[in-house]
């Protein structure tokens, strides 16, 4: 019989999940883990800091809603690695961290970087665990697999011994799991579903609002089945977080500025995987007297922060495909006054946007920044926003037109995801235009990733909307403590230059007038290209709380 390395074996059994690639920085306790996904014709994108390796799988799932692999290794290389699976954690990111681990003959000895790492993702993971015999990869990482989907699905964690990984087992003595998590996403029952509908059809004031959830749905063709169902209920429809771009840019009936007053006046309210978190408002932002019919894959999402009058756990998508069924009980022929009235909201509020947008001022005003980015990078774009301030109000205005196509950090609010995330995209899409939005401190925690994206040939366009400030903080900081208010000023940096001494392209904007143009030779430059815009700062205080 044939015998087979152990790190060939799991990268067989990332393969039998659909992974068809691996984000790593290389170490000596992972070696043969590489090796192996190599040797199985796998990519292998080697990252310059761990926390980005599982930054980049997280964008990976996002855009793939596979399973996505980060590969680190012992002791440093997965503590390097937390931050990237935290963030996965809150944004329910199905992804895979494994990490290399001491020798097995070293347990307890003090061997090198020996720690007991499982210990470390309790809090932050579905699951983790410690693979002690090669010839059951298999089943441990089906294992993690199946609780990477669980309920919305999130992180898990796997580390292996160096030996273990190094190890030789027989290729036909191998288990191979099949067919090891549900395929069946769960709907709701008659009797409930027929309440639901009831509530719809007497609904005078509906608002349709999805969350995360929603874009985690395990209900195939979902896209096409949740635009049906808006379009003929004909309700204000609202997304956040990751449900971006389940419904595409200029959808006659989703809005994005308006959703404050939406929720205040709705009398049924129609949540989809939606966190009642401080994004909002804890549900308090709500009209009292709604009612909300929730529905979540995880029953702890249900009547969390805000009651619920109808809960339900279910897979949203799934839901409304049974919706979608009941179409004609619903009775909606033509659009109410309702969605009028909120139409016209989200244009008053847009034309306010708008006007600030078409400043001239020196230096820039961040919404012409805005503006000016969203025109550039359209709807074909998938886009990595990494920063505070910035993307909250760049956010309104990029077109997002497909799930992935908008790369949030989510509500962990961690910097330092644009150009992991871009990098992601960019392995998987390599015909699609990839770019990233940045805040001038977000730049800092990952951009020698940059020189990632020039050695594996990775064209991004990368733009900085730089005030010189941790201007997420810096109003409030001022209000509450101005005597160390100095300490959210990091000043104008030429981040460009970073980008021109990796080898890419580089361009510094100090003019409203010359955003589009340099935007479009980075473009050209066919390089990872970085355009810093030197814009004004933004003063308000609310914007922490996103949106």
């Amino acid at each position: 019989m044939a015998k087979i390395s152990g790190g060939r074996v799991i990268a067989r059994a990332l393969k039998a999940q659909g992974v068809d690639t691996v984000f790593t920085l290389t170490g000596g306790h992972i070696m043969a883990i590489m090796d192996g996904c190599v040797a199985e014709g796998m990519k292998v994108v080697d990252v310059r800091h761990e926390q980005a390796a599982a930054h980049a799988a997280d964008a990976y799932a996002r855009i793939t809603g596979k399973l996505g692999v980060a590969l680190v290794t012992a002791g440093p290389g997965v503590t390097d690695a937390v931050t990237g699976v935290a963030n996965a954690f809150f944004a329910n990111t199905p992804m895979l961290l494994i990490g290399g681990r001491h020798l097995t003959t070293e347990d307890g000895r003090g061997g090198l970087q020996e720690m007991d790492h499982p210990r470390l993702f309790h809090s932050i993971t579905r699951w983790s665990g410690t693979a002690w015999d090669a010839g059951r990869y298999p089943e441990k990482i089906a294992m993690a697999a199946r609780y990477a989907y669980t309920n919305r699905g999130g992180p898990v964690f796997l580390d292996t011994p160096w030996d273990v990984s190094g190890s030789l087992v027989e290729e036909d003595a191998i288990i191979w799991p099949q067919d090891f998590r549900a395929n069946r996403p769960a709907g709701v029952a008659d009797e409930t579903l027929d309440e639901i509908v009831g509530l719809l059809k007497n609904a005078t004031k509906p608002v349709i609002f999805g969350g995360t959830g929603l874009r985690w749905t395990q209900q195939a063709d979902f896209i096409a089945t949740f635009d049906e169902f808006v379009r003929s209920f004909r309700a204000p429809t609202y997304l956040n977080s990751l449900a971006r771009g389940v419904l595409p840019y200029g959808h006659p009936y989703l809005g994005n500025r308006a959703r404050g007053s939406a929720l205040r006046d709705a009398d049924v309210i129609l949540a989809l995987g939606v966190d009642w978190d401080f994004r909002t408002g804890f549900g308090k932002k709500i009209n009292p007297a709604a009612t909300v019919i929730q529905i979540d894959a995880d029953p702890s999402k249900i009547g969390w922060n805000r009651d619920a009058n109808v809960g339900v756990v279910a897979d949203p998508g799934t839901v409304i495909a049974q919706l979608v069924t009941r179409l004609a009980d619903l009775g909606k022929t033509e659009d109410p006054g309702w969605t009028a009235e909120i139409r016209a909201a989200e244009k008053v509020k847009g034309a306010a946007s708008y006007e600030m947008s078409l400043s001239d001022a020196d230096p820039i005003h961040p919404e012409r920044f805005a503006r000016e980015v969203g025109d550039f990078f359209s709807d074909d774009t998938i886009v990595a926003a990494d920063g505070g301030d910035i993307v909250s109000t760049t956010a309104k205005w990029l077109q997002t037109s497909r799930p992935g196509g908008l790369l949030d950090p989510g509500p962990f609010g961690c910097l330092g995801v644009g150009a992991p995330f871009a990098l992601a995209a960019k392995v998987v899409e390599p015909d699609t235009r990839v770019g990233i939005v940045y805040g001038d401190g977000a730049f800092g925690f990952n951009g020698m990733e940059y020189d990632t994206l020039i050695r594996h040939d990775l064209p991004v366009v990368g733009v900085i909307g730089n005030d010189g400030a941790w201007n997420n903080i810096r109003a409030i900081h001022a209000m509450a403590h101005p005597e160390s208010v100095f300490l959210s000023e990091i000043g104008f940096r030429p981040y460009e230059k970073i980008v021109e001494g990796l080898g890419g392209y580089g361009e510094l904007v100090e003019k409203a007038s010359e955003i589009r143009p340099a935007l479009e030779r980075a473009q050209d430059a066919g390089v990872p290209a970085l355009v810093n815009v030197k814009i004004a700062e933004q003063i308000r205080v609310s914007s922490a709380y996103g949106n």
